[in-house]
């Protein structure tokens, strides 16, 4: 098949490695022509997926036109700050017969809405498939086993990507539920800030294991609110995701975190991060959801404090374990 990624992220990269590994003709598009220049000389994307050697058959593209020519799928990849004018950038160049597959965790920041619901109103193709579950790009890209859930509203389009994307070392199970896939991979990026934080602060598995087990219950709240189904929180996209993102030294959610608790600013964190960290943005997006919506989410809550209104770890530690006892 003919298939285009958009978006030359770690992500993005690991999903079109594995794509062209399965012998389809995988055409990656990334917005700087300098740093596609670069990737085909080099035949590595060092700046987001370092020391992995990319397929000599994927085809590295700058030109927007070039990329999605006759493409059967398309895969939206951009950092969801980014998302809704890069995949401006494709209007009218994307088939309405296309499979569209959205692979970015996380809300628009603008209008707080969905990735699929923000890629089905610009491009018009239809429902687009949500990808996600517990997938570090750093381990995709050097094949270890890993499992994700495709989810959409229409049953048929997740199970072509079922199909598509399943192989020896990916395995894709299939969900109805796009709202609750989509946001669990939203709201555990901000999460993961929180355990970082807790670990930066020299915490240990007790604290660790119940911001996971609290964090979990905001999670189901949220989706239960935003009309998303609990149960889908108990699979892949939900305690799945959260696990990874709050344990492993692949997350940059966690990192953020981590040095916000030895008492780094949020700003002095993300000016030296080459990568993303999608909890930062979207701590915002999920506060202000979480209020118009009335849902209670003290850690998130904490979270966007520390994020953006310049809270302390110290001070967050304070505020949640002085929080009014209650029955769990």
């Amino acid at each position: 098949m003919k298939i285009c990624v958009i978006g030359d992220g770690g992500w993005g990269t690991a999903n079109a490695m594995l794509l062209a590994g399965y012998g389809h003709d995988v055409a990656l598009w990334g917005a700087f022509p300098d740093y596609i220049e670069e990737m085909r000389r080099t035949r590595r994307n060092e700046r987001y997926l370092p020391g992995v050697e990319l397929p000599a058959s994927l085809r590295l593209e700058h030109d927007r036109a070039a990329a999605a020519e006759g493409a059967e799928v398309v895969v939206l990849a951009p950092p969801s700050k980014y998302f809704p004018s890069v995949v401006e950038g494709f209007r009218g160049l994307i088939g309405p017969e296309a499979l569209v597959v959205s692979i970015t965790k996380g809300l628009c920041e603008d209008t707080c809405r969905r990735m699929t619901e923000t890629g089905e109103e610009i491009l018009g193709t239809g429902p687009i498939v949500a990808l996600a579950g517990p997938s570090h790009a750093e381990e995709v890209s050097r094949g270890i086993p890993t499992a994700v859930v495709a989810a959409c509203t229409d049953p048929e389009k997740a199970r072509r990507v079922q199909e598509i994307w399943s192989g020896p070392r990916f395995r894709v199970y299939t969900s109805a539920d796009p709202t609750g896939v989509e946001i669990g991979g939203a709201v555990k990026n901000v999460l993961a800030i929180a355990v970082g934080c807790s670990d930066g602060m020299g915490f240990g598995d007790n604290t660790r294991a119940a911001l996971i087990t609290r964090g979990l219950v905001e999670m189901k709240r949220f989706v239960l609110a935003y009309g998303g189904r609990r149960e889908t929180l108990d699979g892949l996209a939900g305690v799945g995701d959260l696990i990874v993102t709050c344990t492993s030294v692949h997350s940059r959610n966690h990192a953020v975190g981590e040095r916000l608790g030895r008492g780094e600013t949020i700003d002095e964190i993300t000016g030296s991060m080459m990568m993303v960290a999608e909890g930062v943005w979207n701590s915002r997006v999920v506060h202000e959801i979480a209020q118009r919506l009335g849902v209670e989410m003290p850690i998130c809550e904490i979270v966007y404090r520390l994020c953006h209104e310049g809270l302390s770890a110290r001070d967050a530690q304070a505020i949640v374990m002085g929080r009014s006892l209650k029955a769990e």
